[in-house]
C-alpha cells in the first residue's frame, strides 16, 4: 500500500480512484463493510481505492488540553490494517488550523476534483466537513453532479441490534467485554509497538514483563488482561499484561506491560502485537511488593485456567 502523507505529495498519476473518507479507528467490521462497498466500485470502474483519513483525528486537535476520547489504533495500526485488506493507497491528511479552516467547496474543488480525480465515493449520509462543517452528504452529491463523480452513502453494520461504531467498540472496551469488542471488530482488540527496557521490578517478584510504550493520549483499555503476544520470530504466546499507571511502585505514566507464560528468551527491541483476549480486572495499588507478588500470581492461575479451557495453553 501506498502512503501519501498530505496533499501537497499527490502527483497526476494520483488522479482517478475510487475513496472514502474517515477516521477509520479500530478498521471494525463496519469499516471493512465500506472497504467491501469500495472494492466493487473500483472493480467496475477499473479504479484503485484510496482511503483519505487524518493525523490527528479531528477530535484530538479540537479537544485541546482535554483528554479526547480514546484512540483505537495509532496511525502505524490502522496502516497496517488497512493494508491487509488490501488498499491501494492511504492518503493521510494533516488535521491542523489550516485544514480545519478550509472552506467546505474547496475540499471538494481541489482535493476531491483536482488532485484525486475522483469517481466514486463513498461516505455516512451524517458526513459533515470543511470550515464550521458546513460540507455534509447533500453538498457532495451535488458536487459530483456537476464534476462527474457518483456519491453513496454506507450501508450500516448492525450486530445484535445496534450499529457498528468505534464510539460502541471503546464503550465495550471500557466495560471489559473483550468477546464483544472481538465480535465488533471481527478479530481480538490489539495493540502494537516496540519492546523497551523498563524498571525491571517484575524481574525482582519473579515475572519478568515486556515494557511497550503505548503512545496514546488516552487508552481504551485499563486493568489487567489475558493475551496472546506475536510478531516477527515469536509465534503467538500467551501471557497477561497491565495497562495503566503501576500505582504500587509509582509509576508516572500508562504503559502496556506484559508477563508471557513459561517464555524463556529475549524481547527487547522487537515489533510485537498484543491481542487482549479476557478482562480479568481493575489496576489497583497494593502496599506491598509482596502483596503486588501474591497478585500477580493469582492473575496468572486465572489466565492459565482461561487459556487451557481453549486450547490455547
Amino acid at each position: 500500500m501506498e502512503l501519501i502523507r498530505g496533499q501537497r505529495h499527490l502527483r497526476p498519476r494520483h488522479r482517478g480512484c475510487v475513496a472514502t473518507i474517515g477516521n477509520f479507528d479500530g478498521v471494525h467490521l463496519g469499516h471493512q463493510a465500506i472497504i467491501a462497498q469500495l472494492t466493487e466500485q473500483a472493480v467496475r470502474l477499473h479504479l484503485p481505492r484510496v482511503v483519505i483519513t487524518f493525523e490527528p483525528q479531528p477530535q484530538e486537535f479540537f479537544a485541546g488540553p482535554t483528554a479526547p476520547p480514546a484512540r483505537l489504533m495509532r496511525l502505524r495500526e490502522k496502516l497496517l490494517a488497512l493494508d491487509g485488506l488490501g488498499i491501494e493507497r492511504t492518503l493521510c491528511l494533516t488535521f491542523d488550523r489550516a485544514l480545519a479552516a478550509l472552506p467546505a467547496e474547496r475540499f471538494i474543488e481541489d482535493l476531491l476534483v483536482q488532485h484525486l480525480g475522483i469517481r466514486y465515493l463513498v461516505v455516512g449520509d451524517d458526513f459533515r466537513f470543511g470550515h464550521r462543517r458546513a460540507g455534509d452528504f447533500a453538498m457532495l452529491v451535488a458536487a459530483g453532479q456537476c464534476h462527474g463523480f457518483e456519491v453513496a452513502d454506507t450501508r450500516s453494520c448492525i450486530l445484535d441490534g445496534e450499529r457498528i461504531s468505534s464510539t460502541r467498540i471503546r464503550q465495550t472496551l471500557s466495560l471489559g467485554d473483550l468477546e464483544l469488542a472481538t465480535r465488533l471488530l471481527g478479530r481480538p482488540y490489539d495493540m502494537c509497538g516496540r519492546v523497551a527496557y523498563g524498571d525491571q521490578v517484575g524481574r525482582t517478584i519473579g515475572f519478568p514483563t515486556a515494557n511497550i510504550h503505548l503512545h496514546r493520549r488516552v487508552t481504551p483499555v485499563y486493568g489487567v488482561y489475558a493475551v496472546m503476544m506475536s510478531g516477527p520470530g515469536l509465534r503467538p504466546w500467551p501471557g497477561i499484561a497491565n495497562v495503566g499507571r503501576r500505582p504500587t511502585v509509582q509509576g508516572n505514566r500508562e504503559r502496556l506491560e506484559v508477563h508471557l507464560l513459561d517464555f524463556q528468551g529475549d524481547l527487547y527491541g522487537r515489533h510485537v502485537k498484543v491481542d487482549f483476549l479476557h478482562y480479568l480486572r481493575p489496576e489497583q495499588r497494593f502496599e506491598s511488593l509482596a502483596a503486588l507478588q501474591a497478585q500477580i500470581q493469582q492473575d496468572e492461575r486465572a489466565a492459565r485456567t482461561y487459556f487451557s479451557a481453549r486450547g490455547l495453553l
